[in-house]
Formats: C-alpha cells, structure tokens, sequence
C-alpha cells in the first residue's frame, strides 16, 4: 500500500504518518508539504530514516508539481489533511484559507483524477456543521452552516470532493472530525496555546464566557478513524469521527490549570471572535457500526499525556512559538 499524505508535517498529518508506518510496516508513505508555519519536520524525527517514508516539499495548489508527484509515484490511495486550519487567522486573512483549502484540493482532485488514483479521502472538521443546539449531534447528512472563512473553505471543498465521487466515479471518501489534541500541537490552538502559557506563568486568553462547547479528539483516535474510512469505509460517503467527550472551554482550561497546579487568576477574558460558533456536536454512530473503529483515549488520560509531552518537550515549543507565531499572537490578541 503506498499512501501519498498531503500536509504530513502538520499536526494531526504527522500522527497519521507516524501512525501508517507503526501499523503496516510494509506501506510506503509519501508526504507533501509545503512548511508554513504549522509543518515541522521535527514532528516527523522518529520515522525520517524509515526507508518506507519519503519527504516532498511542495505546494498542493502547485499543478505541475502534484501531478509529476501522483504520475512518479503512483500511489494508492491521497489522503489530503493539507489546509490553512486556523479560524482566527482566517478571520485576519481569508484569502490563504480560500487558495489552500479550496484551490489546493481541486487541483489534487485533477491529478488524482486523470491519473486514475484508486482512493482518495479528504480530511474535513465538524465546523462545516455549524453551532448546534444542545443535545442535538450532527449526523453526516445534517445541514452546512458555517460561520467562518475556514469553515466555508472547509464545506465547499468538501462538495467539490463528493462530486468527483458523482462526475468521475472517483473513490472519494470525506471524514469530519472534532476538535483535535495531543502532542506535537502547533500552540495557536486552545490546548496547546493554554498549556503553554501556564508553563510559563502568562495570561490565558479566554473568549467571551468561555462556555462555547467542543468536543475533544485524542490525534491517535482521529488517525486510527482515518485508517478505519481508507480500510472500510464506502466510496461516496462521509464519516465523523468524534471523541465522545463535549465540554466548555472554560473548563478545559480549568482542567489544565489544576493538572500543572496553577492559579484560576491565571485566566483572562478577551473579547470574544466574530463569528464564534457556541457548540459543536457530532455523531459517529456511522463510523463505529460499518468499521467497528471506537476512541480508545479518555479525556483525562490524553490531556494528563499531553501536558507531560509539552512538559519535556519545552524546546520544541520555544522554536516553533518564536517568529511568526508571535506576530500572530500579538495581533490576535493586543486589542482584545
């Protein structure tokens, strides 16, 4: 099996990587990405001289070089997580969103399309749903509501993927997933951002009330429900994949607070972002019942593994927070 992976120095790319070669040791992974802020190499350090992984550094809304990519290494199956998936930085700058998340995945659908790629699934988010009423879950037919650039980006390139599957018969799979955690976090996002700033005594930025509801994924789950759809799931079709564990964000802060035994002063309030969807819901009936894929990590468990990996990891995240990363933050929150 020879996967090409779009995005694979990202965040939850990388674990779907390191995850493949763990699990079959005969695949063979390619791994597209064009290192922007969030793709780091060191991610990926435990399997860089695995002689099955391959490195391409690259853009997927570079034409001639995907389809060189897809024509040299004839892979079974793309799996595309490449994307700008970040809603605040969407909100700052929508057009990066747009280029990459919907320009980019047409053009790999084009070459997956006219070099007859076998498998082709496109990672997506539970944002496209929009905020849901509680206790209301979406199902995978529930309608797109979305508040964002990113979500927007997101659901359109969704429907541009499930009409290759119409057109073209392509074998096009779509998973949305919840919200993500783990180790190896570029620390723009809630968890990552949080516990970093606590290790270091900062202020937490809390939006508004901080009561805006998720639900948490643990990456290894995500990835192994990636693998679940590639494995079992039925062309044409679009699968969730959420972690069973919905709380506000207040107290996911909170928990991090009391597990690295800092003070709730630490917390600030910001004004809250346009937009800001309250509660995100979904269910993974689909997913569990046709592949028999469940999560495996509790909430406690994956945020008690979390912490500890930024814990002894604190070098890692001083590069990765430094340049870029800060004028982001400084923009992001000075005026809040």
């Amino acid at each position: 099996m020879k996967y090409l992976v779009t995005g694979g120095a990202g965040f939850i790319g990388s674990a779907f990587v390191r995850l493949v070669l763990r699990a079959q040791p005969e695949a063979r992974v390619v791994n597209l990405d064009k290192l922007t802020y969030a793709g780091n190499l060191e991610n990926l350090e435990s399997v860089a001289a695995n002689p099955h992984y391959s490195f391409v550094h690259g853009d997927i809304c570079d034409g001639e070089l995907v389809r060189n990519l897809i024509q040299e290494q004839r892979p079974d199956v793309i799996v595309h997580f490449a994307a700008e998936s970040h809603v605040d930085r969407s909100i700052h700058s929508p057009a990066p969103v747009i280029q990459t998340n919907f320009v980019g995945t047409f053009t790999l659908l084009e070459a997956a399309r006219e070099f007859n790629v076998p498998r082709f699934h496109h990672v997506s988010t539970d944002e496209v749903y929009g905020s849901l009423e509680a206790p209301d879950e979406a199902l995978e037919n529930y309608p797109l509501h979305t508040s964002s650039p990113y979500s927007a980006s997101k659901a359109g390139s969704d429907l541009l993927a499930l009409s290759y599957f119409t057109t073209y018969k392509m074998a096009v799979t779509v998973s949305r997933a919840s919200n993500n955690y783990g180790p190896f976090h570029f620390p723009e996002k809630l968890i990552p951002l949080m516990i970093s700033n606590a290790m270091e005594d900062k202020y937490l930025p809390i939006y508004g009330d901080g009561m805006q509801v998720r639900d948490w994924l643990y990456v290894d789950d995500h990835c192994r429900g990636i693998l679940a759809v590639v494995d079992k799931g039925r062309a044409g079709e679009i699968y969730n994949i959420g972690g069973n564990c919905s709380l506000p964000n207040i107290e996911v802060v909170k928990r991090i607070l009391r597990t690295l035994a800092k003070p709730d002063s630490l917390m600030k309030t910001v004004t809250d972002r346009p937009g800001h969807d309250r509660r995100y819901a979904l269910s993974s009936e689909k997913l569990m019942k046709e592949t028999g894929w469940a999560p495996q990590m509790t909430f406690d468990r994956g945020l008690e593994e979390t912490i500890h990996w930024y814990k002894a990891n604190q070098q890692w995240v001083a590069r990765v927070r430094s340049g870029e990363y800060r004028k982001f933050y400084e923009t992001n929150y000075a005026n809040r």
